[in-house]
């Protein structure tokens, strides 16, 4: 019986060596690292279980949670808690917390090619965007652009086609978007400025009162789930459709390249995995979310409207001059920014063979 029970002892010791990546002569060592115990904290950009993003990173902390068997516990902190929302990126890269959620585009001013990862006006959608960085090279592209400030990223959540946003005047003709004030991050907000629109961050919890008050007369957060949930039908008219200026957002785990050293292989693998799950998980709960949330709006009155084919074009064009502007800026931008083209030149390539001819069919 003791002999049985020494084995049993010395095969667990050896298995929790392997799940941490140790070796068989260090046994003492890794078995004292597999049953080490971590707390984290994680910052976001979202308000408390906000629809979609919010919820994500709820689920991510607590995937880890029960895939480590509690060995990494994350308390997750909405914005403003500790951070405000747009100051997540700064929080992980000083070590102030050990990571963070948000969307890339939100630090640009800090790391200009941030912005090539998250959303690309008339371009990638969410499939094409996972298959750039998880087949072609992408993920060590946004890693070695962050690598600088401390930070690792992993990919953690997709919102797929967005909408153009809430207007409080009809759009007919591009000279429509001169003067208007309104709510549009990264390039797509770029592309607004250059048509003489005045562009206004502003985080999700302060997006309705600034819309209901008249400080902006537009405003663009996601798409009809989470525009239901922040009420912004009741403080704007129109409600304009394709969201050209965001065809996906990618959404961006942030670790502290430090705290991540001080992990065991198994729960870096388990974060790496858990980030991987939520990603794909979002996705789905926006494409059946925003369905569901469209008909509520129609129901209560909603005026969903295209944008008339010629201020696309005008916004096409002012797209493609802007993002090759933005990327001749940065040395990092421009390396990203070659890679992406090469890349989803192929994929658009096959696309219009495959997917496009779908989509007429079902017409």
């Amino acid at each position: 019986m003791k002999r049985r029970t020494l084995v049993a002892a010395a095969g667990a010791t050896l298995a929790a060596g392997a799940l941490s990546g140790c070796k068989p002569q260090a046994s003492s060592d890794c078995v004292a690292s597999a049953q080490q115990q971590f707390n984290w904290k994680m910052v976001t950009s979202w308000p408390k279980n906000f629809p979609g993003v919010g919820v994500g990173a709820e689920r991510f902390a607590r995937v880890v949670e029960e895939m480590s068997g509690g060995r990494l516990k994350i308390k997750v902190y909405a914005a403003g808690e500790l951070v405000p929302a747009l100051e997540v990126f700064d929080a992980v890269s000083r070590g102030t917390v050990e990571m963070g959620h948000g969307a890339p585009y939100y630090w640009k001013g800090k790391v200009p090619a941030a912005q090539f990862f998250c959303a690309l006006p008339f371009g990638p959608n969410a499939a094409e965007m996972n298959a750039w960085l998880f087949k072609g090279g992408g993920m060590q592209l946004w890693e070695e652009t962050y690598q600088p400030f401390g930070v690792l990223p992993l990919l953690c959540g997709s919102t797929g086609v967005q909408t153009f946003g809430w207007f409080n005047k009809e759009i007919t003709r591009v000279e429509d978007l001169q003067g208007l004030k309104m709510r549009t991050p990264g390039l797509g907000g770029e592309v607004l400025s250059k048509l003489g629109g005045t562009v206004v961050n502003l985080p999700a919890g302060e997006i309705f009162t600034a819309l209901q008050t008249g400080a902006i007369d537009a405003a663009e957060w996601i798409g009809p789930y989470n525009d239901l949930a922040l009420g912004l039908h009741k403080a704007a008219r129109y409600y304009y459709t394709p969201g050209w200026q965001e065809p996906n957002v990618t959404f961006e785990l942030d670790i502290n390249l430090k705290a991540w050293e001080t992990l065991p292989a198994d729960l870096q693998a388990i974060v790496r995995a858990a980030a991987r799950e939520v990603n794909g998980d979002m996705l789905d709960d926006y494409n059946a979310k925003n369905m569901e949330a469209l008909e509520t709006l129609r129901g209560e009155g909603v005026e969903v409207r295209r944008l008339p084919d010629e201020v696309l074009a005008s916004l096409r064009q002012a797209a493609a001059e802007v993002v090759e502007a933005s990327a001749a800026a940065d040395p990092q931008a421009a390396k990203v920014w070659a890679a992406q083209m090469a890349y989803f030149k192929r994929l658009w390539a096959y696309a219009e063979v495959a997917e496009r001819d779908i989509y007429r069919i079902r017409e």
